[in-house]
């Protein structure tokens, strides 16, 4: 069963459930992927969705910062019910330690020393962000090869 089978098959469960948080929140990923579909004219592959669910997961958690400052207590609870139920459909993310493993193996094959300042930092995240696709946050590849060039 492919990803969009699966949000399509849990749609319909959260329809006859009455849940209405995951069937919203599953509704707008399938509106997302269908408007990628229809933009691009092409059939998305799940790793394609899997590219869908991160976006929206992060355009959740960068609303919850402003939220926060405003108080809106209840917008925050909705938007993390909503970040839950997203993950559930997101591959499984790299730990830290994971995440560094990845930057040190790309640097030794870029030949990108450790310590070597932030001159290498384009070059290495160039090279390490197509490996960790879907699976790592940008932000926390961005922290591990800073913390590699030092």
């Amino acid at each position: 069963m492919t990803l969009k089978e699966r949000l399509d098959a849990d749609f319909k469960d959260a329809m006859k459930k009455r849940d209405t948080v995951r069937k919203e929140t599953i509704s707008f990923v399938r509106a997302a992927i269908k408007q990628y579909e229809v933009d691009n004219r092409e059939d998305i592959d799940d790793a394609g969705v899997a590219a869908i669910l991160a976006k929206q997961v992060k355009m959740r958690k960068d609303a919850l910062g402003d939220f926060e400052s405003a108080g809106r207590s209840d917008l925050v609870d909705a938007y993390n019910a909503e970040i839950d139920v997203l993950q559930e459909y997101m591959p499984k993310q790299l730990s830290a330690e994971e995440i560094m493993d990845v930057v040190k193996e790309t640097a030794a094959e870029a030949g990108v020393e450790a310590g070597s300042g932030k001159a290498a930092m384009g070059k290495l995240m160039g090279s390490v962000m197509p490996k960790v696709k879907g699976v790592a946050d940008g932000n926390a590849v961005r922290q591990a090869v800073m913390e590699y060039l030092g």
